[in-house]
């Protein structure tokens, strides 16, 4: 056992966020925790990461255990060299460590070789190179001179370097391009540690949970299955939670009316029946109704022209640039729902401008449609006043709004988006992510539109509201621009797709994400061209001791090991692969909880066993390579 909630609560002033929860995290664990927008699923990130304490009850840490968290936010900010930034997840010896590694002078350098030596800090240092390796980072860039992708690297990096236990991620994919999403889903899947992490991306909750955690008004459900079977059984509970509270209300109705009709005598059974009816006002004044779904809805304001764009041979590049776009013929015509994807950087924006007109190419002839009306979402939400409230934001002063011809008090619309009372009075600074992106969403189909230009719409939207927004672009009578790095969200909505495939090649495919792979679709050149910043030629380490280390021998018994680990490792790959393929069977966790948990032990131990051999032959293998 690495961690363990016992009967935690969290409280945000009166808002109950986590009441009485209990969970534990094993080894080897991979913990998708899911819920609404505003539920709180952060803030128990960061409590059992150690950043809060709870209000009530305790979590149990293991003796020695190491936490690591990725945040939500890139370090877009920061001027320290990768290398830097990734040591300084060791603490103050790592960025002695990082200091030395550049230092020129003597004296600086002999003070910083005693701090090092004084911590035994030398060890930590194949730990850094290591992990700059492993995820293909040149730790002499610059990290805010990165791309989002590379970033997120550098991040999960800095995370790494500590050996953590329980890795703690926080809607890990946000921002990132597909391919970036692809690779960090790569990566965690071979991760061997604990994983605990909450997303959106329901491609990528599907491929790596193992456990769902389900926080929703405040209880915190463990589902011991996939992600799939999670949301089947957890719409299973809310329908025979809707056929309990019924019967309750019927129940509780009936007794209000007998009760407004007078108590006729006043005998024992009366008076009792009054006490029960005290419970049941009691029992529903306690419940804590779950949040609606929210009702979305369109004004799709004048038709267009049937046509929306054409394009022929057009090719653009911004002065002193290679082209971004070469050669490039494609008709949009009313109607059309495409999907733009590509790394980030390869010119998805600028299409969309050349489409809209705001752009001319530099050759080839684009011909636009009549009677257009474009409505914008902005992934980075500058639409939105952080100051403001909700309301201000999309009423902006006005009580009625116009949707579809029809007025609407601007409470009454804002409810539809879940903003009701406190919420809709709210300043949009103090909102969630999701939350900020409903009220984005809210402005944004409050205005007439026939053109829709949907940049990153999913980021931090809870599933619900994903698949509601799914159905309502599906229903949409006008034009739809998608630039997303959601594969599923892609995959449901769109009906073509345009690739940029690298060297300003622009290609369209029939389908979604999942038929642009199965027709040979590939970013291989776009994604060479993104990362160039972070494989510039390696320069090499500065000797970190004065003198070089002498030449090593394995002794016989040590060879001897390094001999039978590689026979060992497949032998464990081997009896995880069985274990692996026990859990993944349908009817695994239907059978006694303590055979599943044995079982699940038993997978975990062998993983552990796995990475410890692992270590053992990188050990071995560096002692008799030492020069």
């Amino acid at each position: 056992m690495l961690l363990q909630l016992d009967g935690v609560s969290l409280r945000y002033g009166t808002q109950v966020l986590v009441d009485c929860a209990s969970a534990r995290v094993e080894r080897g664990d991979r913990i998708c925790l899911v819920g609404r927008n505003g539920e709180g699923k952060s803030s128990l990130l960061r409590l059992i990461a150690g950043g809060a304490d709870p209000d009530g009850g305790e979590i149990g840490r293991a003796s020695g255990l190491v936490l690591a968290s990725l945040e939500q936010e890139l370090p877009s900010e920061c001027a320290d060299s990768v290398y830097r930034f990734v040591a300084g997840g060791l603490g103050e010896v790592g960025l002695w460590l990082a200091e030395y590694r550049v230092e020129s002078g003597d004296g600086a350098r002999a003070g910083l070789q005693a701090k090092i030596e004084s911590v035994h800090g030398w060890e930590l240092l194949p730990r850094i190179d290591s992990v700059l390796d492993r995820l293909g980072l040149n730790g002499d860039d610059r990290v805010a001179d990165l791309s989002g992708g590379w970033q997120r690297r550098a991040a999960l990096a800095r995370a790494l370097v500590t050996e953590p236990d329980l890795l703690i991620l926080d809607e890990p994919t946000n921002h990132l391009d597909i391919a970036a999403v692809e690779w960090l889903e790569n990566f965690l899947a071979s991760y061997r540690g604990a994983l605990l992490f909450v997303s959106h991306d329901r491609a990528l909750a599907q491929r790596l949970a193992r456990t769902v955690w389900d926080l929703d008004r405040g209880h915190l459900r463990v589902f011991q299955c996939g992600f799939e079977r999670y949301q089947r059984e957890k719409e299973k509970l809310l329908e025979e939670e809707a056929r309990n509270e019924a019967l309750f209300d019927k129940k509780l109705a009936q007794e209000e009316s007998w009760i407004r009709q007078g108590i006729k005598a006043r005998r024992t059974r009366n008076e009792g029946r009054v006490r029960a009816l005290q419970a049941l006002r009691r029992q529903r004044e306690a419940r804590r109704n779950r949040q609606g779904t929210a009702r979305m809805a369109l004004d799709s304001g004048e038709m267009s022209g049937r046509l929306v764009a054409e394009l022929t041979a057009v090719s653009f590049a911004y002065p002193g640039e290679e082209p971004l776009i070469r050669d490039l013929s494609f008709t949009l015509m009313r109607g059309d729902r495409v999907g733009l994807i590509g790394p980030n950087g390869v010119g998805k924006s600028t299409l969309i401008r050349l489409l809209l007109g705001e752009l001319q190419p530099d050759s080839g002839n684009i011909r636009l449609g009549t009677k257009q009306q474009v409505a914008y979402f902005d992934q980075r939400r500058h639409q939105l006043n952080p100051e403001l409230t909700v309301l201000d934001n999309i009423a902006e002063g006005r009580e009625s709004i116009t949707i579809g011809g029809r007025s609407r008090h601007a409470m009454s619309y804002l409810a539809d988006f879940l903003f009701s009372g406190v919420k809709a009075r709210t300043k949009v600074g103090a909102l969630s992510g999701g939350e900020r992106n409903r009220a984005l969403l809210a402005k944004l189909f409050s205005q007439p539109a026939n053109i829709l230009v949907l940049d990153e719409p999913t980021n931090d939207l809870d599933v619900e509201t994903l698949e509601l927004l799914e159905q309502l672009l599906l229903d949409f009578p006008g034009t739809v621009l998608l630039v997303s790095h959601d594969r599923a969200f892609l995959d449901n909505v769109v009906d073509s797709c345009l690739a940029f495939e690298g060297d300003g090649r622009v290609r369209e495919y029939v389908g979604g994400y999942a038929d642009f792979l199965r027709q040979g679709g590939s970013f291989a050149a776009a994604a060479e061209k993104e990362k160039t910043t972070a494989e510039k030629p390696k320069s090499k380490p500065q000797a970190v001791r004065d003198t070089p280390p002498k030449k090593q021998k394995l002794s016989y018994k040590l060879q001897r090991e390094l001999d039978s680990l590689p026979a060992l490792i497949e032998q464990l790959e081997g009896e995880i692969g069985e274990f692996e393929g026990e859990v993944a069977q349908p009817d695994f966790y239907q059978r006694e909880q303590a055979v599943v948990e044995e079982r699940l032990k038993l997978l975990a131990d062998k993983q552990a066993q796995l990475e410890e051999a692992f270590e053992r032959w990188a050990e071995l293998e560096e002692m008799r390579n030492a020069e």
